[in-house]
């Protein structure tokens, strides 16, 4: 019984190797998700999203066993870790760093038009973005004056002063009054 527990906390593998194979999985996947799935990652950062996958995956191998030992599957984990906390702690720090990490947003829609090189560079058809700006209860183009892809995949819309949304219908949010104000 005392073997069995212990071979569980054994290294079968060099730590150095479940250290590297960890660095460099998380890497490759990240590096593919920002570059080439650039924002696919809807709320999530791409980097917190890529943790998310990689802890689940490393995890499940460390419980069915394909890990010799628990203490393997721990340095995995703790390496993922490391490496997701580098990156947020780097990308607080360093403007450099965020820029890298993440996509700077792009406008797809200046003055009422519509940018079509973002939208083709972005894979987002008007069908889409038309969409998108009718769950924001935006029904006419000349009512923005800038709309953003953001970094998380969302649309962020800034509309123009007054109601010019083509229907009549006020977008504006009313100034807040001030206490006592009669």
């Amino acid at each position: 019984m005392d073997g069995e527990l212990a071979e569980l906390f054994a290294f079968h593998i060099p730590v150095w190797e479940i250290i590297l194979r960890g660095s460099a999985i998380y890497w490759f996947l990240l590096l593919l998700f920002r570059f080439i799935l650039r924002r696919d990652a809807g709320s999530l950062g791409i980097a917190d999203l890529l943790f998310v996958v990689l802890i689940a995956d490393a995890s499940s191998n460390a419980m069915q066993g394909e890990y010799r030992s628990i203490a393997e599957g721990f340095v995995l984990l703790a390496t993922l870790a490391a490496w997701n906390y580098m990156l947020d702690w780097a990308s607080y720090r360093s403007k450099a760093i965020k820029r890298l990490m993440e996509p700077p947003p792009e406008p797809l829609i200046r003055d009422g038009k519509m940018v079509w090189k973002a939208l083709k560079r972005n894979l987002i058809t008007e069908d889409e973005l038309k969409s998108k700006l009718r769950e924001k209860g935006i029904e006419a183009m000349d009512a923005i004056r800038l709309a953003y892809l953001e970094s998380d995949g969302q649309i962020s819309v800034l509309e123009r002063a007054g109601p010019q949304s083509g229907a009549g219908k006020q977008h504006d949010q009313p100034a807040p009054r001030r206490p006592g104000a009669g």
